[in-house]
């Protein structure tokens, strides 16, 4: 007579950690075990991605994250494993040991549900999962609106542009937060302001402001030749109800891709739809700078009080006038100007001026961490920080603009 042996199942696996080595994180073993039992699994970061789209992954509720310094070099890869867990309703908790707080911010930005620090504190992993376990299902975010824009406007707006002279300067920072003020300055009759980043490769303003870049302007910039308000306005987007906006396209493009005619189209439709036009210029001198610079009302140009600046200020005014190219626009900005009791660097600024033949026309203040979160959090910094010394200094920037705007309107 044959014997039945019972049949024991397997555990259902409800949670995963993922991880470079998940050798490298024993306490986090531990915390598993002791929170799941035999109910959860392992997988490295290649393994995750390919397992989140089996069958088997159906009856995951979370995966644990679990990232150190040497994971830096790999957020990319990091974001794909929280973008197809989310895409899955699958909760995630970050575990990080010696994280940068932008590296942190950026993954809790991709989805991210709870943080908890390593070594972990007694009990904390338990807890947020069964926080995360609690939460409910959130809504999906609804699509930034896109422009509806006026056919056949003529407003004639005011191009305003801004080109950092060398990297970090804070271009896009200013591009940013002038284009708030600007659209903010008028509470009762506000001015419509559009924000083009032209920064092809690199361009940080949909960072700065929170927004998704979109295909939609690679196909937009690769056809303006049958562009109209439509197309270009659906390759805007709103930020607030209030800036519209033309994001740096998601890939890096040569910036090559467009030619002064394609710029010159551009500019000019957003000119006829809007009362100002800021341009983030690319720090690199391309063949349709010119085009901008002759549009251009305002050309502000930042520099710094350090030598690379200095020298790349000569260049530039240099390059311009071996073109015979107009230089009245231009207007230098000092970014991280010394305070107002710092006296030798004061005489450092004046001296700096008259060596390079130049007039600095505005100082703007060190803005400081308020600066990099603003940033990181995809805020002005008159949302984030209004009390900030360089917000204010914007805000100042922004009425005289406004107001000289407004008294060429009376005087026509």
């Amino acid at each position: 007579m044959a014997s039945t042996v019972p049949q024991i199942e397997a555990p259902q696996i409800v949670a995963c950690t993922v991880s470079r080595d998940v050798q490298n994180f024993d306490l986090l073993i531990e915390d598993m075990e002791g929170a799941l039992g035999e109910c959860w699994g392992d997988l490295s970061f290649a393994e995750a991605l390919s397992f989140l789209g089996q069958p088997e992954s159906q009856t995951l509720e979370l995966i644990a994250l679990a990232v150190d310094a040497a994971d830096e070099d790999n957020l990319a890869l990091m974001g794909q494993v929280i973008s197809q867990a989310k895409a899955q309703d699958l909760k995630v908790i970050l575990i990080a040991e010696d994280m940068s707080p932008v590296s942190l911010h950026s993954l809790l930005r991709q989805g991210a549900d709870e943080f908890v620090p390593y070594p972990l504190p007694e009990g904390e992993l338990a807890a947020a999962i069964e926080r995360v376990r609690a939460a409910p299902v959130q809504a999906p975010q609804p699509e930034p609106q896109t422009a509806q824009l006026t056919s056949g406007a003529q407003k004639d707006g005011a191009l305003i542009v801004v080109h950092g002279l060398a990297g970090g300067t804070g271009a896009t920072t200013m591009a940013v937060n002038l284009a708030w003020e600007l659209a903010t300055a008028d509470k009762k009759n506000p001015a419509k302001v559009c924000l083009l980043d032209l920064d092809l490769q690199f361009g940080s303003v949909a960072t700065y402001l929170d927004l998704p870049p979109r295909e939609a302007v690679y196909d937009m910039l690769s056809e303006t030749e049958t562009m109209d308000e439509e197309s270009f306005g659906q390759a805007l987007l709103t930020y607030e109800e209030r800036l519209h906006v033309l994001t740096s396209p998601p890939e890096i493009l040569p910036l090559d891709l467009i030619t002064s005619d394609d710029v010159k189209r551009i500019l000019d439709v957003a000119r006829n739809q809007f009362d100002y036009v800021i341009v983030d210029m690319p720090s690199t001198l391309v063949q349709w700078t010119e085009t901008v610079l002759t549009n251009a009302h305002v050309y502000f140009a930042l520099l710094e009080l350090d030598m690379r600046c200095a020298q790349n200020t000569l260049r530039f005014k240099r390059a311009l006038q071996s073109e015979e190219l107009p230089i009245e626009t231009l207007r230098f900005i000092l970014n991280r100007a010394p305070k107002f009791t710092d006296l030798t660097s004061k005489s450092r600024v004046k001296r700096l001026a008259e060596s390079l033949g130049i007039s600095i026309d505005v100082q703007l203040p060190d803005g400081g961490k308020q600066v990099t979160q603003a940033n990181d959090h995809g805020t002005p910094l008159a949302i984030s920080a209004p009390k900030s010394p360089l917000r204010r200094e914007f805000a100042k920037l922004a009425a005289s603009i406004h107001e000289l705007k407004n008294d060429g309107v009376k005087a026509a």
